[in-house]
């Protein structure tokens, strides 16, 4: 699915430049599971957003399903990002002022997807996370842990062969982050291919291959024992 090939990420100011990335060399096959370690400031979500489009790498080759997209238009990144990509936050990323089915059905919000239709995905996804009897309440009414959910809904709402997941434990506690690792476990054995930056070894170890990186690159990758 993903190929990076000496993947560069440089950050200028008027006076410093500093090197997120170097050389970074990647493979994702369709259907991983991948963790993402090392300490803060290594470079993970530098990573993460590289991969998920959001950050254009300075250098290298980015290959997704084949065709380089390093230096692709703007327009054709944003079609990728909403017809292939499903993002997953530490912080949630709720409007508060919507009800948590609105929220999870801005999965959907750039696609022309029939009313009816998009109702049975939104009611689908929730259900899958567990949160469907919560669909008329609002972010601040439920726990962290249903909050990650109704996210991991909006990420899976449109099918997306790729979830990028950033820390997605992080604010929660121990119940509440096995619940969500469960949930990532599940999706990706019915195909999902998933990129996760975590600190938890315990999480890590959900994963079928774990990355470690320092100082913007990749010192190993193992795959976890079957």
């Amino acid at each position: 699915m993903i190929t990076l090939t000496n993947i560069n990420r440089l950050f200028r100011s008027d006076e410093v430049e500093t090197a997120a990335l170097t050389g970074i060399d990647l493979d994702i096959a369709s259907g991983e599971f991948v963790a993402i370690m090392g300490p803060s400031g290594c470079g993970k979500s530098t990573l993460l957003n590289v991969l998920g489009t959001i950050d254009r790498p300075t250098g290298g080759a980015y290959l997704f399903e084949g065709r380089d997209i390093a230096s692709a238009p703007e327009a054709d990144l944003a079609r990728l990002r909403r017809d292939r990509l499903g993002f997953v936050f530490q912080s949630f990323n709720l409007i508060d002022e919507l009800t948590i089915a609105e929220n999870v059905a801005l999965g959907l919000a750039y696609r022309r997807v029939p009313a009816a239709d998009r109702r049975a995905r939104v009611d689908a996804a929730m259900d899958r996370v567990g949160i469907a009897h919560r669909r008329s309440h609002h972010p601040h009414q439920l726990s962290g842990g249903q909050q990650q959910r109704a996210a991991i809904a909006r990420a899976i709402v449109g099918g997306p062969g790729l979830i990028l997941a950033d820390e997605p434990t992080g604010n929660l506690d121990t119940e509440n982050g096995q619940q969500v690792m469960d949930i990532l476990g599940e999706l990706n054995a019915d195909g999902a291919t998933i990129v996760m930056v975590t600190h938890s070894p315990a999480h890590a170890d959900v994963a079928k291959r774990t990355v470690h990186m320092l100082d913007g690159r990749i010192l190993s990758s193992a795959r976890r024992a079957a």
